[in-house]
């Protein structure tokens, strides 16, 4: 019987591993009771740090009292690690983007049924404040009918790129910023406006360091009720995170500090939200508080109670219509 709190294996220990650690360490509903990595000074270290027991893969999987495994790892690995998890009753969690192609994202949704365990996939986005906001003022009507919705996610990470990082290569990281970071936003259309049916987009390479991988997007979004979109991404950009919804009656603009996507507990800081509507200027803008979260904490724990048989709206199949967005 699954316990209240799941007991989680962390499998990725470098900086994105550090984020969901220091998540965890805040939630009552899941526990990261040991970690893995490949290189041994650095899960020596990061062990120390976060004071979680370090392990190896064969160890975690055949250990009956752990429950999950949550991976941080380089996306060509995903489906590698879940069906080995899988395969030993583990439940998964997964950082976005499922997979790097359709193929393997449809193999590790099939893990759930093939094996009855649960897959979540961390797209996170959705669960920011002021994302949630907008939402409930869709379903609340106070937008009318929705026609548009824009979302730009942008940072300078091909600035930085190097051929020791895995994003550097096509094989490994396909479209650069479209399935790093643009993915998240496909998600957020999707979580604001509803099934995508088509996709049309333009791309281009701006980085002066030689990247295999795109680092420029432009990609028109036809929703399936015939509201259009945008998603826009740069990796050559100071960092960028908004979202536009327009509607009839009025219209709702959120943007944070992407500088500190990391640091979620700050996101609230300086972020802007605010409606406008039909018949009103920029002066007389409806500007919204925007509460502290932490969607990282709150992907977690959806993780921890889909584990105990709850629904999750981060499932794999939401994950897979994520990616076909992106990889149209």
């Amino acid at each position: 019987m699954m316990r209240n709190k799941v007991r989680a294996a962390l499998v990725g220990v470098g900086a994105w591993g550090r984020v969901l650690a220091k998540a965890a360490s805040k939630s009552s509903a899941l526990e990261f009771v040991c970690c893995v990595g490949r290189n041994t000074e650095r899960l020596a270290a990061f062990a120390k740090e976060f004071e979680i027991a370090a392990s190896d893969i064969s160890s975690v999987l055949a250990n009956k009292h752990i429950d999950a495994i949550v991976l941080a790892v380089p996306n060509e690995r995903h489906l590698e690690l879940a069906e080995l998890a899988a395969q030993a009753g583990k439940h998964v969690f997964i950082e976005k983007p499922i997979a790097n192609t359709m193929a393997d994202g449809l193999r590790v949704a099939e893990l759930e049924s093939a094996h009855g365990v649960r897959i979540v996939v961390g797209h996170c986005a959705r669960l920011l404040a002021g994302n949630r906001l907008i939402r409930q003022a869709i379903d609340n009507g106070h937008l009318g009918q929705v026609s548009q919705i824009e979302a730009n996610f942008s940072n300078d990470r091909a600035l930085r790129l190097s051929p020791q990082d895995w994003r550097w290569y096509r094989a490994n990281s396909p479209g650069g910023s479209l399935s790093q970071i643009a993915i998240h936003q496909f998600d957020t259309l999707r979580f604001l406006g509803g099934d995508i049916v088509a996709v049309s987009a333009s791309a281009a390479r701006h980085s002066p360091v030689g990247a295999e991988v795109e680092d420029q997007w432009i990609v028109g979004v036809h929703f399936a009720d015939g509201k259009l979109g945008t998603v826009i991404s740069s990796w050559t950009s100071p960092g960028t995170y908004s979202v536009r919804v327009t509607g009839e009656d009025a219209l709702m603009f959120y943007e944070i500090d992407q500088n500190h996507w990391a640091q979620p507990e700050r996101l609230h800081e300086n972020a802007i939200l605010y409606l406008q509507g039909r018949s009103a200027g920029p002066t007389q803008r409806q500007h919204i508080a925007v509460p502290q979260s932490d969607m990282f904490r709150d992907e977690l724990e959806l993780f921890a109670a889909a584990a105990n048989g709850q629904q999750c709206g981060l499932s794999a199949a939401n994950a897979c219509q994520a990616l076909a967005a992106a990889r149209r």
